[in-house]
């Protein structure tokens, strides 16, 4: 391996120069081949040359002459080789002394060696003797100084890697195939230029000897590991490794090292779980769609027209021929049946015993592991599954739980929920995806929402009854995880964002909301907002977070205003500040019931709904008169009103632990309003000690909000206490009145009073609207 200091202070230059004379040395076989061909393998071609002699004289002569041109192809070969390697080495160096440059201008030294230490040299006498006394400086310094060491390292180890594959590369291209007539060694007539190409096939031999279970030794391993390494984000090299592979030998490698990993060999599962996930990060480089441009140079965004009508034109380029023969094989073997050991003997005995895994599982299981796919790839291989799925929809059905609970969620056994999740992490492609503006995105969010008799069959378990004699088969049932990938491919495409937070109230684009829009209005025309389906509540949840702004302004409209009736939801609106959802308040309502079913959720977004509505109060300018002041208590009393109906319906049903739920619900409550990502109107910074005061006060307030509630859980459910429920209305009185402090009102003057008894009103008006939307039907 070399050093660090090697790499630093080695001449590369006598790589181009050794390059140049390979070159040279191919002119010099030319002019002997072509010295050959006229003055020896000449003399067989003449008219009085004849008979048996000629022929043997040809054969032979003929032979030598193709020596002197496979020489020149080998010399040739050699040539560009070393120039490939000196790109490789000067391109890899150039890192090393960023990487070290960085670490001194962040405080190190890195010595001779590549030795990263702190530079104490640079520190006033004063700061060596605070860093000398100060323990929690010190464990600073040392994990600054690891984390930098371990940088430079890893540029090391690149160069080594780098160094192993021009290693490969040149004893490929060397290599002896024995003469045609034996009696001399021959040359490469076949040598490439490329050392990617070279380390591609010898990874491909050591990946098709595993695939087939053969033992493998640890020096094969840990070449294809590095091959795969050292080559991520190489097409060339991807392309030419998965075409020797070829789908069907790419779907048994993954099922092998998975088996070797997880149950054969699991002593080297490391080794085995990289080299999926380099298999996996080759698959996306490989398939990886380029940035495609309209007629006009401009770059359209995946899932309009437009960028449909540039990869539909990409499709017939030459670029294209490998995605276009690997999506077709795909869909040739991703129904096909394959071994994999956590399946097929995770049931010992008895049903699901010996069963097989499809393709397209084995697919997205090694998907998951790998990086940075195009959103037209993992859109085309969903949309094949579903159509697969379309035809047969028991395909994907397996006996066993694979889910995290059942084991550790590692294997796609619903792989188009995996393929969405692998979705989920590229917001814009998500978004593309289940947009129902386009006829595609709307088929497939109707599709995943299990809308009509069309909608797609979650259940995908088989199981066992035990009967009086013997086991017979049940009904299949959902996976404990089914809708997680879509959850998540949700979130991201509503909110543009990573799934798996809450999200701060920011702008949306017209698609991202519509996905929303659609997505509650089919979930209550399918009866399922009040009672979601299983692992969406919490997605839905960290979406609400994100639209805190649309739902306030649904949940304090009057029903003199305008409003959009259940099922004539209208279309999303835009304005300065993005695009808006326009759902009926009832749908909305029913939705954020369901959500309640989880505590810590609703707390989470009921106190994105009381930051709100407290930072709208205290965005307020200090010259407004009374109506705008009553107008924004009104709206903001009604959105609160409209949370604390949903509460109420919870904390009053005797299914549940009110104690424990009132607990849950603070907590998410807590963090939510302790948290600084919620929405902010603008101009709010500049409100100064004003701003400040309304801060404090909304601290206050939560404390008092979260005894009140948990108090109220405890009063017996009656339907008095339904009526009295003070708790909400207690939180729009303090919010009012600490806001009035703010402004420098006295908590009981009779101007805070005034607009407290305004809150009071319209807190009673949206909560027992939304009360008697969720009562409505029981």
């Amino acid at each position: 391996m070399p050093t660090y200091h090697e790499i630093l202070t080695t001449d590369l230059s006598t790589l181009t120069t050794a390059a140049e004379r390979w070159d040279g040395m191919a002119k010099k076989l030319h002019t002997q081949e072509t010295a050959y061909r006229r003055d020896v393998h000449g003399i067989t071609l003449r008219p009085t040359f004849v008979g048996e002699s000629q022929q043997a004289a040809n054969a032979r002569f003929g032979v030598r002459l193709k020596e002197f041109q496979d020489a020149q192809t080998e010399a040739k070969a050699i040539a560009s080789l070393l120039r490939d390697a000196h790109a490789q080495f000067v391109g890899l160096r150039k890192k090393l002394q960023t990487a070290r440059d960085e670490a001194v201008a962040a405080g190190m030294k890195v010595s001779d060696q590549g030795v990263v230490s702190y530079d104490t040299e640079r520190l006033t006498p004063g700061e060596r003797q605070e860093l000398a006394h100060d323990p929690d400086s010190q464990e600073s310094v040392r994990k600054s100084v690891a984390s930098w060491q371990a940088h430079i390292d890893q540029c090391v180890r690149n160069v080594d890697d780098a160094d192993h594959g021009v290693e490969v590369a040149f004893a490929a291209v060397v290599g002896r195939t024995g003469s045609s007539d034996g009696t001399v060694p021959d040359f490469n007539g076949k040598a490439q230029g490329d050392i990617e190409k070279y380390e591609a096939q010898e990874a491909d031999d050591i990946a098709r000897r595993v695939a087939k279970g053969e033992k493998v030794s640890a020096a094969d391993l840990a070449e294809l590991q590095r091959a795969l390494r050292d080559n991520k984000g190489d097409k060339g090299f991807s392309q030419t490794f998965l075409n020797g592979l070829g789908p069907d030998g790419t779907l048994k490698l993954t099922n092998r090292l998975e088996d070797l990993a997880r149950f054969d060999d699991t002593k080297n599962k490391n080794t085995y779980l990289e080299i999926n996930g380099g298999l996996a990060d080759s698959l996306a480089v490989a398939m990886r769609v380029p940035d495609l441009t309209d007629p006009q140079g401009g770059h359209p965004r995946f899932g309009t027209d437009a960028y449909d009508e540039a990869f539909r034109a990409w499709t017939k380029t030459d670029d294209a021929r490998f995605y276009n023969k690997w999506r077709a094989a795909l869909r040739e073997h991703g129904t096909d049946g394959y071994a994999l050991e956590a399946a097929g003997d995770k049931i010992a005995v008895g049903y699901g015993h010996g069963q097989e895994i499809r393709g397209y599982q084995s697919l997205v299981t090694l998907m998951q592991q790998g990086h940075g796919y195009s959103p037209q790839f993992v859109a085309d291989v969903t949309d094949d599954m579903i159509a697969a799925e379309k035809k047969n929809p028991d395909v994907w059905d397996l006996y066993g739980d694979f889910s995290d609970k059942g084991g550790d969620g590692w294997f796609a056994n619903d792989p188009v929920d995996g393929a969405l999740g692998v979705m989920s992490r590229d917001p814009e492609g998500a978004t593309g995806y289940l947009d129902p503006g386009t006829a595609a995105g709307k088929e497939r969010l109707d599709y995943l929402l299990g809308h009509g008799d069309d909608g797609r069959d979650w259940n995908l378990v088989h199981t066992t009854r035990e009967g009086a004699k013997t086991d017979y088969v049940g009904p299949d049932v959902e996976d404990s995880d089914a809708r997680k990938g879509f959850g998540a491919a949700l979130e991201a495409a509503t909110t543009g964002q990573a799934p798996g937070e809450y999200h701060p109230a920011d702008r949306h684009t017209e698609p991202q909301a519509r996905i929303l829009q659609h997505t509650i209005d089919t979930l209550n025309s399918a009866k399922q907002a009040e009672k979601l389906p299983q692992n969406l509540t919490l997605p839905l949840a960290h979406i609400l977070t994100a639209y805190t702004p649309d739902t306030h302004e649904i949940n304090a409209q009057s029903d003199s205003r305008f409003e959009v009736s259940p099922g004539n939801t209208g279309s999303v609106w835009s304005d300065k500040n993005g695009a808006h959802v326009t759902v009926a308040r009832d749908s909305l309502t029913k939705l954020m019931r369901g959500i309640a079913d989880d505590p810590t959720a609703f707390g989470h977004v009921y106190g994105a709904e009381q930051r709100h509505a407290h930072d709208l109060l205290a965005a307020l300018p200090g010259d407004a008169d009374k109506t705008v002041i009553s107008n924004r208590i009104t709206d903001c009393s009604r959105a609160m009103g409209a949370y604390d109906g949903v509460r109420a319906d919870i904390v009053f049903d005797e299914r549940f632990n009110k104690t424990q739920w009132a607990a849950d619900f603070n907590h998410g409550l807590s963090n939510s309003l302790s948290t600084a990502l919620m929405f902010k109107p603008k101009g709010i910074e500049f409100l100064g000690p004003a701003g400040d005061a309304a801060t404090r006060a909304l601290d206050v307030y939560t404390y008092e909000s979260n005894k009140e509630h948990v108090a109220e859980a405890n009063l017996k459910a009656t339907e008095d206490n339904v009526k009295l429920y003070a708790a909400g209305q207690h939180d729009v009185e303090d919010m009012v009145r600490m806001w009035g402090q703010s402004r420098g009102h006295d908590v009981n003057s009779e101007w805070t009073k005034q607009y407290v008894h305004v809150g009071q009103q319209d807190y009673n008006y949206g909560r027992d609207r939304a009360l008697d939307v969720l009562r409505a039907d029981r």
